[in-house]
């Protein structure tokens, strides 16, 4: 239903005279325009379509969440258990463990987008994007083609491209240098030397892994940080602070969720691995930095398969050398180093983007919303819990325009159905 809508809608375009003479093919979309295809993206457009309001999706790759199918390694479940991970109107299956793994929320989001019968345009990278003054629209520009709407909703979130540092010494390292978005198992570097680069929840996994393979791992860890259990007093530690945060403040919710690690870990700055003043969830809310919950590897670094290593001050030929002087040996440079928003790339709006970090200006609860039909979803640092918060605030907001203009829509998109 959704292709035969809008190749209906380009056909009447391509036969207007505004858009004669144009470089690209243009097409009036007078539904809102989502780019990106991954969770986000998916929840804007079902919640949309509960509303009865058709949308268009624009995805770069040749399938919904590309990021989850091609850039994540193979153990991966995932960290929260699934009630805090479900996209809105349609929860897990029943018989899914707690914590999903990696294909089966790939199956979930497959189903989830046949439910709610979504159909992106796949191989449609979003190269520029910008409001049209002199009309008062915004103009989507992909490689071929240009589309004019009033709404658009950016949903490529904050992992659309790999971070790569610069790591002095990097050109002469002659080892394997490699993100762990390229990372699937630990299978083929078995008896080598790994330096993993970034202690988050991929870093700490990624050394887990490599450990489980036979691997020789090591782990930067620059930055102090909170190392939770997963689940603490036999209860999720994420949904034991949710529900705790209803009943008391977040500063005794912290000492709660750190007594329970202090049980599970000890003194956790013995290995190496020193925290922030700051709790956990207070660290979270000011700044943004997400708590590594554990799934086996603060056993590995006991039991000394995994050992913790400062920050790299320089790296020579198949050898690094950390901020404390020691100088090691290593075949395999592994960047965790995470990834970023790309918004800037493309966007040209600095109101309600930023474009130095490809992130809204204003912060959760309030960074769904922006300027003249502008709306952003997946940027809040809450994963899929906030994103899905989002699609129904930004679904509602547009249904209030949607039925307000339901009069004169059809009549002036002349390229609708």
């Amino acid at each position: 239903m959704a292709y035969h809508y809008y190749s209906e809608m380009e056909a009447k375009s391509s036969n207007n005279p505004l858009f004669k003479g144009l470089s690209k093919r243009c097409v009036w979309v007078p539904s809102p325009i989502i780019v990106g295809a991954g969770p986000s993206g998916l929840a804007v457009a079902a919640c949309l379509k509960n509303r009865g309001i058709p949308s268009l999706l624009l995805e770069r790759s040749s399938s919904i969440a590309s990021l989850w199918k091609e850039k994540t390694y193979d153990r991966l479940n995932l960290h929260l258990p699934k009630q805090f991970c479900e996209l809105p109107m349609m929860p897990f299956p029943a018989e899914y463990p707690e914590y999903p793994t990696k294909n089966q929320f790939i199956r979930y989001l497959e189903e989830y987008a046949e439910r709610f019968e979504i159909r992106p345009r796949f191989n449609q990278r979003v190269v520029a994007a910008e409001f049209e003054e002199n009309v008062g629209f915004w103009k989507v520009a992909t490689e071929e083609m240009e589309y004019f709407c009033r709404w658009l909703v950016v949903a490529t979130g904050e992992n659309a491209d790999e971070v790569v540092p610069e790591i002095e010494g990097m050109e002469e390292f002659g080892g394997e240098v490699m993100h762990s978005s390229k990372y699937r198992n630990g299978e083929r570097f078995k008896g080598k030397n790994v330096l993993v680069v970034g202690c988050g929840n991929s870093g700490m996994e990624v050394c887990l892994d490599l450990s489980n393979h036979f691997a020789l791992p090591s782990l930067v860890v620059r930055d102090r940080l909170h190392v939770l259990p997963r689940e603490t007093f036999g209860l999720s530690t994420f949904g034991l602070s949710m529900w705790l945060l209803k009943w008391v403040p977040v500063r005794l919710v912290d000492r709660i969720i750190l007594a329970g690690a202090w049980l599970k870990f000890g003194d956790t700055s013995r290995l190496g691995l020193d925290r922030p003043s700051l709790g956990p969830i207070q660290l979270k809310n000011q700044f943004g930095k997400t708590p590594v919950l554990d799934v086996g590897t603060i056993d590995r670094i006991k039991s000394g398969h995994i050992k913790v290593r400062p920050g790299i001050r320089k790296l020579a030929h198949r050898s690094v050398e950390f901020e404390d002087g020691t100088v090691e040996d290593f075949e395999v440079l592994l960047l965790a180093t995470g990834f970023k928003s790309n918004v800037a790339s493309w966007l040209k709006d600095d109101e309600t983007f930023s474009m130095k970090d490809s992130r809204p200006k204003k912060q959760f609860p309030n960074s769904w919303k922006g300027e003249r039909g502008l709306y952003a979803v997946g940027f809040t640092n809450r994963g899929i819990l906030g994103a899905s918060i989002d699609a129904v605030k930004i679904a509602d907001d547009i249904q209030q325009f949607w039925m307000a203009d339901s009069s004169y829509l059809p009549t002036f998109a002349f390229t609708s159905v």
